[in-house]
């Protein structure tokens, strides 16, 4: 070989070895995982045997052969042993700061009587000063497994409350958060005062309920917007007891395997402390937030300013909720018909209809989506014509709107096609399915319920995905049991044989992304997560089985033994 020939070739090597050792360092892996089924949610390949990441962001997902090319000493390797993976888990619809609450103060969702929530009070009554607001929330009388003797419209009475905490005033929230218990300190607090006979005056509030019995006198109960009678007393909290309830709710998504969390209406406090978490590195969750629809100041102010897409996608805010009627466990829903189990009483509209066209055409013009609150089929009807008529007025500014309603509980058969043809996301939590679908039929009757009651497969089947969650802290944050009831439509306890009208069962494929890559979609955000998808945010969820797989009645003794976030591990059980 000539001279020069061997200088060619000698620099053409260097170059290519060069090149090599740059490539390599550019696509050197941080992390490895393998050893177990990984369910990608990707339609180009829905399993593979391996994932590498780089940094906060997927690198490859493959065959483990290619994903070790990627492979250096500094690389981190997580070997499943047989465990099952998939996309981080999004909680499509909940209330982030009432989860951490949740854990601060009474937590009442496993109460089974009224009995357990006396008990409950009387205990922290002991903890607390006399004059001191014992506050909880979590009980639902349609769950219970007994019913006091003396009930109200289907609800308990304030006395044996009362009996137990003459000196501390005592409010207690409805499991859906769509009422209210109070004792009768909180009441003479907020100057409901007994009064004989006669009653008590001046306390109708448009939009609520004030329970009262046969001669008149409240019984402790507060529907709806009768609610703000005693909250507006309680002491506002502390910002170390917020910046407490952060934390705590951050760590509760993480055990369960959430990494994205749709937050369902907060106001300016709650911005200003979402924002100071950030900034102190304390967001371990990627948090998807609806402005409150309740504060038209807040709305005005956003309007003006547009939407926060934070670059970093961990807080972001795009989304306006509206709260429009009431929850079916208080009757507090707005149906077309009367209550089957209350005759002449038709639910609440707890916002003006008006003020969702106003809302529907202002999140046209000022790029906000919009989710409105909706449980009852008139609500659900009346908020898509809302929407349909800002579509009609403003076509020009609705190519992708994504408006969603939220709940869609009850929905009048000719709505069913709406969602589709409107482009309207419906964010549908299966577990009330299981905790509702017993008691509901009383609400409703048997017509309504198989016709529009949890359609989920017939939406599904119109080509518009939906978006799934607990509504957490309305019930556990537990997301194996809202895939559970997706799958099998039956309550937590396996009944019945067969699941509650079968045919609207999900899929598991189904129930998978609705936890993930739908989810991600409701938020404008599956070109980002929702999938293992190389350049993808390195949000994942590992389990002990495989909950695509493993039969029916197991599904819900799966638990979460890892969880990814950002790229690194934020959970590990045991640890």
């Amino acid at each position: 070989m000539s001279l020069k020939k061997s200088i060619f070739w000698t620099t053409t090597l260097s170059v290519l070895v060069f090149s090599s050792c740059v490539k390599n360092e550019q696509e050197a892996a941080t992390l490895l995982i393998h050893g177990g089924t990984i369910y990608t949610v990707d339609s180009v390949q829905t399993t593979v045997e391996a994932v590498t990441t780089k940094g906060n962001k997927i690198l490859f997902a493959g065959s483990l052969l290619k994903a070790e090319a990627y492979k250096t000493e500094q690389t981190k390797v997580i070997d499943l042993q047989g465990k099952t993976m998939t996309p981080g888990l999004i909680e499509g619809h909940g209330h982030f700061m009432g989860l951490g609450y949740n854990e601060l103060n009474l937590d009442l969702i496993n109460t089974t009587s009224y009995q357990e929530i006396v008990d409950a009070v009387a205990q922290a009554v002991e903890r607390v000063q006399p004059g001191e607001w014992i506050t909880g929330r979590g009980w639902h009388q349609s769950k219970w497994t007994e019913m006091p003797e003396e009930t109200v419209d289907g609800f308990q009475t304030h006395g044996l409350l009362s009996a137990i905490s003459p000196d501390n005033p005592v409010y207690l929230s409805h499991a859906s958060g769509h009422a209210g218990f109070a004792n009768a300190k909180a009441m003479e607090i907020a100057g409901i005062q007994v009064m004989g006979k006669e009653g008590i005056d001046g306390l109708e509030v448009t939009g609520g309920e004030v329970m009262r019995d046969d001669l008149g006198q409240p019984t402790g109960i507060f529907n709806e917007r009768a609610q703000s009678l005693i909250r507006k007393h309680i002491p506002e909290t502390t910002p170390e007891k917020d910046a407490k309830a952060f934390e705590l709710a951050v760590a509760a998504c993480q055990r369960n395997g959430i990494t994205g969390f749709h937050d369902a209406g907060i106001g300016q406090e709650t911005i200003s402390l979402f924002g100071k978490m950030k900034s102190e590195g304390k967001m371990g969750i990627r948090l998807y937030a609806m402005l409150t629809g309740w504060d038209k100041e807040l709305l005005t102010k956003w309007y003006a300013q547009g939407p926060m897409v934070d670059a970093d996608h961990l807080f972001t805010i795009r989304s306006v909720k509206l709260n429009c009627d009431g929850a079916l466990g208080s009757r507090g829903a707005w149906l077309l018909e009367e209550y089957t189990d209350r005759p002449g009483h038709f639910g609440h509209e707890t916002l003006p209809m008006e003020f969702v066209k106003e809302s529907a055409l202002n999140g046209l013009k000022h790029g906000f989506q919009v989710c409105s609150h909706a449980i009852g089929d008139r609500a659900n009807k009346e908020i898509l014509d809302r929407y349909e008529a800002a579509f009609t007025e403003l076509p020009n500014l609705t190519n992708d709107h994504r408006y969603r309603i939220e709940h869609a509980q009850h929905l009048h058969p000719d709505d069913i096609p709406r969602f589709a043809e409107l482009g309207v996301i419906p964010a549908m939590q299966a577990v009330h399915m299981s905790s509702d679908r017993s008691w509901a039929i009383d609400r409703l009757g048997e017509k309504r319920i198989k016709e529009g009651a949890y359609m989920w497969q017939a939406l599904l089947q119109t080509g518009i995905p939906i978006v799934n969650g607990t509504d957490v802290p309305v019930e556990p944050l537990n997301p194996m049991a809202s895939f559970y009831a997706s799958v099998s439509r039956k309550t937590l306890k396996g009944l019945p044989e067969g699941g509650y009208e079968p045919e609207q069962k999900m899929t598991r494929q189904q129930a998978l992304r609705s936890y993930t890559l739908d989810a991600a979609y409701g938020a404008f955000e599956e070109d980002i997560k929702g999938s293992i998808t190389p350049g993808k945010l390195a949000d994942f969820t590992i389990y002990d089985q495989d909950l695509m797989t493993v039969t029916e009645n197991k599904i819900l003794d799966t638990q979460v033994t890892m969880t990814i976030f950002n790229g690194e591990v934020v959970y590990e059980k045991g640890e």
